[in-house]
């Protein structure tokens, strides 16, 4: 069943991308649409889980399959362990091409440049770095972590390679990891501003991961109940004479649902009156105490890590 599922997630995969494409008629669009929809309930995927992506995705596969030559015959020694010179060469040249690729945004052939690559040097830890860039820009993140484990082997003082795979795993939500990440590529590299902001970003998605005190879209709600302001607020909400009332009355069951009263009829009364005195402690909130709505807010917000836009190496 979870081969069945990566397959489905790499389908899935597909149509998405060429949804995105923008080569696609309105009708083409929305039978795309409905398309996904059909296949993420009928096999219980989504794109959001990227535990089941693979390393190549469906074009990538397909082009595997039906450009593979015919077997040759196996003969000894026929990858060598040291490249020669003109292995060396002929790899940087389809470096070259790889990024040329990813300049263009063309990322599935930038990724085919850069196996290539890897294919006649596979010592060198920046063809393996730059195809999990490419890979990342395909959503191929599970395949991205891979490549920068693999440039991390080669050279483990190669910081883009762990900044490349904070940018990975944060992708996959594995935001404690991904902070370590980061800062072995600051280590490496202390002045890097995007490895800085990756990393703020990272311990803020830590802290914003569900806890027995959490809650509100990730809102600190031990910190919240803790700040004297916002304490204060809510204290003179509650000695709100109409605020009371209406909370007795509730407490008592002195208004049935929706505020009517246990005779059945709507009471002069009722929660629209409770609710307009929660608009009226919002407003107060953002009066009086601005900073706190912006923590607030600044919790609640959803952020992402960003790549950098430096170039391939």
């Amino acid at each position: 069943m979870a081969d069945t599922k990566r397959i489905a997630f790499s389908i899935i995969q597909f149509l998405h991308d060429q949804l995105n494409s923008g080569d696609l008629s309105s009708d083409a669009q929305e039978s795309l649409e409905v398309a996904i929809q059909c296949l993420e309930t009928a096999f219980g995927v989504s794109l959001e889980d990227q535990s089941l992506a693979v390393m190549q995705t469906l074009p990538e596969l397909f082009v595997s399959a039906t450009n593979k030559p015919e077997t040759p015959q196996v003969q000894i020694n026929a990858v060598p362990d040291t490249p020669t010179e003109e292995d060396i060469a002929e790899a940087e040249r389809l470096k070259t091409d790889g990024n040329d690729q990813m300049k263009a945004e063309n990322f599935g052939p930038a990724v085919e440049f850069y196996s290539k690559a890897i294919e006649l040097n596979p010592r060198n830890a920046v063809y393996f770095c730059n195809r999990a860039a490419a890979y990342s820009k395909l959503g191929n993140y599970a395949g991205a972590v891979q490549d920068c484990e693999q440039a991390i082997t080669i050279d483990p003082n190669y910081s883009k390679a762990y900044g490349r795979m904070g940018l990975a795993l944060a992708s996959l939500n594995k935001h404690s990891e991904a902070v370590s990440y980061y800062k072995k590529a600051l280590e490496l590299d202390p002045e890097n501003d995007t490895y800085k902001s990756n990393l703020k970003i990272a311990e803020q998605k830590m802290r914003e991961m569900p806890s027995p005190t959490g809650g509100m879209g990730g809102a600190d709600l031990a910190g919240l109940l803790s700040n004297p302001g916002f304490m204060n607020m809510a204290s003179s909400l509650m000695n709100n004479p109409q605020v009371q009332q209406l909370m007795s009355g509730m407490m008592s069951g002195a208004y049935g649902p929706m505020g009517a009263t246990a005779g059945g009829g709507p009471g002069p009364n009722d929660l629209s009156g409770l609710i307009q005195a929660g608009q009226q402690f919002a407003q107060q909130m953002q009066q009086q105490n601005p900073e706190l709505i912006e923590q607030l807010r600044s919790q609640i917000r959803s952020r992402t890590p960003s790549a950098s836009n430096e170039e391939q190496p």
